[in-house]
């Protein structure tokens, strides 16, 4: 494996082998381990958008194997001067960048990058409405942590599933995971087709027994094209409160990417609740990409 670009791409051997990986990171009090797996390699961060918990995760997951990071700076870098993307990129190359991980507004433009810069590895943040494959990756792993098997399950993914590279990546990894009760909960039009998924507009209805609960961030912007008036009228439709968890299992685990939007799309009480592993799934992300990180550079 050169690259990390997609879930498509990926074999269920490959995605146990990557849990398998990032669990070994972490030790029995749930603490990350450190090595030096990537000591004198270098990683660059270039995310063309805004990012909290994936560009920082990502700089951890590198520094705790020893690597060197750099941020770059893309407001101040020359692709604001007209430079092109690729002319950036070989730039990187030749200064030794060993890994480009990439964020970007544009559907495959890591996958470009990839097939264009070659001798470097290329790690997809998130592009566009397509993939986000380290964020479906750190859900597998919290929800094997938390349920021990993927057998049986039924995982539910509510809200905007039409633009969520999340939720393209988590249904791709859960099926090739042996899930097969996806349900996917969202307006009519924030809906999309997946072969062998369920879909409900039905929040109440979508619940049902579920063992997992997957909520979904909502940008403003999309209301609009859904046809939904206000966020108090999708929090009335679509949104997780206590009441709506009693729905699901009793032991069911709360889910969600991040940020959270209070009130829009899950109650404060449900997002601080026992039932919530939403910090958990942050922990992971540092050992998934560490994980990751490891397994594309270690012998390169």
């Amino acid at each position: 494996m050169n690259h990390l670009l997609d879930i498509k791409s990926l074999n269920t051997n490959q995605i146990v082998e990557i849990l398998e990986k990032a669990q070994q990171l972490i030790d029995d009090k749930g603490k990350l381990k450190t090595n030096l797996d990537l000591k004198q390699k270098t990683v660059a961060n270039l995310f063309f958008e805004p990012s909290t918990r994936t560009r920082n995760t990502f700089e951890i997951a590198a520094q705790k194997l020893g690597a060197r990071v750099i941020n770059v700076d893309i407001k101040n870098s020359a692709t604001n001067k007209g430079e092109t993307l690729l002319d950036t990129m070989n730039n990187l190359k030749a200064m030794q960048v060993d890994a480009f991980v990439v964020r970007h507004k544009e559907n495959n433009t890591p996958h470009l990058i990839a097939k264009k810069v070659e001798g470097v590895s290329v790690l997809n943040a998130g592009d566009g409405t397509n993939e986000h494959p380290t964020q479906a990756l750190l859900d597998m792993l919290t929800i094997y942590q938390c349920k021990k098997s993927f057998k049986d399950l039924t995982v539910a993914i509510v809200g905007d599933i039409l633009h969520s590279r999340v939720a393209h990546s988590d249904v791709q990894a859960l099926q090739k995971l042996g899930v097969k009760d996806i349900r996917i909960i969202a307006p009519k039009n924030l809906q999309t087709k997946f072969n062998g998924v369920n879909t409900f507009e039905d929040i109440d209805k979508g619940l049902n027994k579920a063992d997992v609960v997957i909520m979904l961030r909502l940008q403003k912007e999309r209301m609009i094209e859904a046809n939904i008036p206000d966020e108090k009228t999708y929090f009335k439709d679509f949104g997780l409160n206590q009441e709506r968890l009693f729905l699901a299992k009793k032991d069911a685990i709360i889910m969600h990417p991040g940020p959270i939007n209070r009130g829009v799309e899950i109650s404060s009480d449900v997002a601080d609740g026992k039932q919530s592993v939403i910090l958990q799934q942050v922990t992971n992300g540092i050992a998934v990409r560490m994980a990751v990180l490891s397994m594309l550079l270690k012998d390169k």
